[in-house]
């Protein structure tokens, strides 16, 4: 059975019909509030994005975590406060991501945490930098039930490798995937699907036919190849690649550079999915890395006090309205497409 296929049946054996109708009802209402340009929320988020950790080994250059830049309070996710908001949230939700900033395998109970949703029925994912996926992390990252793992690899030479993960090893990038892969096998497991995941920069774009052969060499399921945000890129970025089609901008006429896609004033993400911090904050999406947009606190309401606020709906409103006048949104070339 071709792999992929087999992770879509995976993600499909999710379904149960509250999931199920009310993914129809956010659908619904994202498509009604894109028409009248007037908020509606009628349903709960199908994903969800669920922060371990804010602490990272790495320092990668375009990365709050890397950077250590961050202005918000950084730390580690709670186990109780965890499962209060899956046990809250399990029956409409389908995809929990364990990621936002940081590496997730520097939370000491990150598995737990995965074996936890994976017990709700709920397909999860993570991403990883694969340094911490010793034999014994592997085994029991397989036995917790994660269904997908996203492997960050952005260079298949040791040279090219540490140019954007910086500190970094692509020896341990490379026995953490084996660990995987071995303890997939020896448990007969078919999860987790094995993602190694490519950020197309200039340093390394030359490399992208040789990380296919490795992925493929290795026995992981999937390479994804994905285009990077940079903070600085009008006058031009040494991370930009030559290849457009890996890009996210262009150059102008003028010299300077812009993003390519249309900023228009609808986003899927705003109605079906959503970031949880590690300290609860909710925030609108993924590039709001330094939480500066916080739409309520867990720890002090119910998620669906939260997702259902005036503050989220005004958001939402204002978005569908000026989403150029947002500043997360302004380098974002995400969210337009439905489920994306």
């Amino acid at each position: 059975m071709n792999r992929n296929f087999r992770d879509g049946i995976n993600f499909i054996s999710k379904f149960s019909f509250k999931r199920a109708w009310n993914a129809f009802l956010v659908l619904s209402s994202f498509y009604y509030s894109k028409w009248t340009k007037k908020a509606s929320d009628w349903g709960y988020p199908v994903a969800l994005s669920f922060e371990p950790t804010t602490s990272c080994n790495l320092r990668c250059p375009e990365c709050p975590s890397g950077l250590r830049s961050f202005t918000r309070p950084t730390g580690m996710l709670e186990s109780d406060f965890f499962r209060k908001v899956i046990d809250e949230t399990n029956s409409y939700l389908w995809y929990l991501i364990f990621y936002f900033q940081g590496e997730p395998y520097l939370h000491p109970e990150f598995t737990e945490l995965v074996k936890y949703a994976s017990s709700k029925n709920i397909y999860t994912a993570t991403s990883t930098n694969a340094h911490y996926l010793t034999e014994a992390n592997a085994r029991k990252t397989v036995e917790s039930g994660l269904d997908r793992l996203i492997i960050s690899i952005d260079g298949t030479t040791q040279e090219v490798y540490q140019q954007y993960r910086i500190g970094g090893k692509l020896e341990k990038v490379v026995e953490g995937t084996k660990n995987i892969v071995k303890w997939k096998k020896e448990l007969k497991s078919k999860t987790p699907h094995i993602i190694f995941q490519f950020l197309v920069v200039k340093p390394n774009e030359h490399q992208m036919q040789e990380v296919e052969k490795l992925a493929e060499e290795l026995g992981v399921d999937e390479v994804a190849f994905k285009t990077a945000q940079v903070y600085e890129y009008e006058n031009g970025n040494d991370l930009i690649p030559d290849n457009e089609h890996y890009s996210r901008y262009k150059k102008k006429s003028d010299g300077t550079y812009g993003i390519k896609n249309q900023l228009l004033n609808q986003c899927w993400k705003m109605w079906h999915s959503c970031v949880i911090t590690w300290d609860g904050s909710v925030v609108p999406c993924c590039f709001d890395k330094d939480a500066s947009h916080p739409m309520g606190n867990l720890q002090e309401s119910t998620f669906k006090e939260v997702w259902n606020s005036n503050n989220y709906r005004n958001f939402r409103g204002k978005l569908l309205q000026s989403r150029n006048q947002i500043d997360i949104c302004k380098n974002c070339t995400e969210g337009t497409k439905v489920w994306g």
